[in-house]
């Protein structure tokens, strides 16, 4: 008989020897206090500086959300009673879809439990339910896209990264008739790098394909009212339907498509990962809808900004001669290139300096680019940076990591 513990333990000792072991940091953000956190080691506490975090607009802490979400729990209690077709669709839901809709020119959109549900949950349901459909995917795609893709069970073609060329030739050796979906994202997290948009629906237009674009970790920061690179490269009105989030920008939690009203109705009313599924908690509803609308209307200096915090650091890490990848988006990665070295390198910026940052290991990127991802944001200061740089400098001098200078 299988000895089931025995292998766990022997699964979990391999990810401890190569390197790709996950341990989480226990922290406790500052609200008002952004990007500071309590660190917990057992009886220890330590202030320290979050440099890894997603809510790139520091709206997780924003007076806008705390005091929407608090009116929300005292108003309508805790959960939604349900899933939204039971018991759960409260008047905060149906609110925050139409500013969704609003939010990216679409005629609809539908709210999920998060971004990953989201995209498996509508990409899957697309493909299945479409006779003969074929989905072509970057080959860079996050891992919810990968799954819906998969768990559609409908035929699938990998396209290099970002290339119209090699998109281009798959779609000229599929039948004309046949329904096409081209699938990607705008900002690819890991190396920061941002997909041609408007190429790609040229393609999809000229093949009959429609257009999935993943806009994730681009709503709330690209174009003139936050819907993402679509918005700002004026392609929005292009691509057949948008994914984004609502946990990092918009600081708070779940996932919707935008749409027009039939897809996203299609997607409503045959998708399991919507229809099986309780609805978000009104709380959470009302403060992403305070922070979509603070971020659509007053949001242009904050996302200003947050791109020069970027190129700061960008700058900063460059002039010290340390790894910095080339990125033209909001996303800074420093190469390391092990993941023993990178958790190593994470963990002494942590106990060394107090600096937070997690190593990004496979299967998130590929052996052999493992890397610190930074996000700085609107709030992370000159002196911030200046600690950061001279942390890394020291760190990497001390393990050897090939530096520039």
């Amino acid at each position: 008989m299988m000895d089931y513990e025995a292998f766990f333990a022997d699964a979990l000792d391999k990810l401890k020897a190569e390197g790709n072991y996950r341990v989480f940091a226990e922290l406790e953000r500052h609200a008002g206090d952004f990007p500071h956190a309590t660190s917990y080691d057992g009886e220890n506490t330590d202030r320290i500086t979050v440099w890894c975090s997603n809510d790139y607009l520091g709206m997780g802490q924003h007076p806008d959300v705390l005091a929407a979400m608090t009116q929300a729990v005292q108003t309508a209690g805790a959960g939604a009673g349900g899933t939204r077709n039971i018991s759960g669709t409260t008047h905060y839901h149906v609110l925050l879809e139409d500013e969704l809709a609003r939010l990216h020119g679409k005629e609809a959109a539908l709210l999920f439990t998060s971004g990953y549900v989201a995209n498996e949950a509508a990409l899957s349901t697309l493909a299945a339910r479409m006779p003969g459909c074929v989905l072509l995917s970057d080959e860079l795609n996050h891992a919810s896209m990968i799954a819906g893709i998969r768990h559609s069970g409908a035929e699938k073609r990998i396209f290099r990264h970002n290339d119209p060329a090699d998109l281009e030739r798959h779609l000229k050796e599929i039948e004309p008739g046949r329904p096409k979906i081209v699938v990607f994202e705008s900002v690819y997290s890991m190396d920061g790098d941002i997909a041609p948009i408007g190429r790609f629906c040229d393609l999809a237009d000229r093949y009959g394909a429609i257009t999935y674009l993943d806009e994730v970790h681009a709503v709330g920061m690209y174009g003139a009212h936050g819907a993402g690179v679509a918005e700002r490269d004026g392609a929005m009105d292009r691509v057949t339907l948008i994914q984004g989030t609502l946990a990092k920008a918009f600081g708070v939690i779940g996932g919707y498509i935008a749409a027009s009203a039939k897809l996203v109705d299609f997607v409503r009313s045959h998708a399991s990962g919507f229809i099986f599924t309780s609805a978000l908690p009104p709380s959470i509803a009302a403060g992403a809808l305070a922070s979509v609308r603070h971020v659509r209307a007053f949001g242009q200096p904050d996302r200003d900004r947050h791109q020069e915090r970027a190129a700061t650091l960008k700058r900063l890490l460059t002039e010290a001669g340390l790894p910095v990848m080339p990125s033209v988006s909001h996303i800074v990665p420093v190469m390391v290139g092990d993941a023993a070295l990178c958790k190593q390198v994470s963990d002494e910026l942590m106990t060394r300096h107090r600096i937070y940052v997690q190593p990004i290991n496979y299967p998130t990127v590929p052996r052999g680019t493992e890397r610190l991802r930074f996000t700085p944001t609107p709030f992370h200061s000159d002196d911030d940076m200046d600690r950061l740089v001279a942390a890394l400098k020291d760190v990497f001098s001390r393990h050897r990591i090939r530096c520039a200078a």
